[in-house]
């Protein structure tokens, strides 16, 4: 994974090393005057050590890690609300819609999670298509896969709320 912090080790952007250029490309979309310096995250880090914990099995470790983003007032809303949809389960991109309170705005909810600079730590592969059909991850479907396997096989049982079973799990 590739992880850049800000001066403050706030989380500015993670993606998976071979998308380093989508990453680059979100980056400058972003930040278009470069007025955030970024620093890739030491071996070290808080965010680093906090991804090592979460691929482990500690799902709640990237939980309380700072982020900061660029984007739109709308996109930064969908990523929030992205961050409030517990390790294990899923939402479709109409329920998220609902969550920031915009029903009508499926579409541009599936664009905004698309755009999302964070991964994992902004979990947008936690949302799948009204059919539970796994949809839309920059990462892949099978990463998307595996991550949703991954969190399921450590969260522990309990309420689903707005869980939507998938195939296969």
């Amino acid at each position: 994974m590739l992880i850049a912090t800000d001066a403050e080790s706030r989380v500015r952007v993670l993606d998976w090393e071979e998308h380093e250029a989508n990453m680059l490309r979100l980056l400058r979309l972003h930040y278009p005057r470069r007025h955030t310096e970024l620093i890739p995250a030491r071996s070290t880090s808080i965010a680093t050590r906090a991804m090592q914990a979460y691929f482990e099995g500690e799902l709640l470790a990237v939980g309380s890690l700072e982020i900061a983003t660029g984007g739109t007032v709308f996109q930064r809303r969908v990523w929030d609300a992205l961050r409030t949809i517990p390790p294990g389960q899923t939402l479709s991109y109409r329920g998220l819609a609902e969550r920031i309170g915009q029903p009508e705005a499926t579409r541009a909810v599936g664009m905004a999670n698309g755009a999302n600079p964070i991964s994992v730590i902004v979990p947008c592969h936690r949302v799948i298509g009204s059919n539970a059909s796994l949809i839309g991850y920059g990462g892949g479907l099978s990463r998307k896969q595996w991550l949703l396997a991954h969190e399921r096989a450590q969260a522990s049982p309990g309420k689903q709320g707005d869980t939507l079973p998938l195939p296969g799990f």
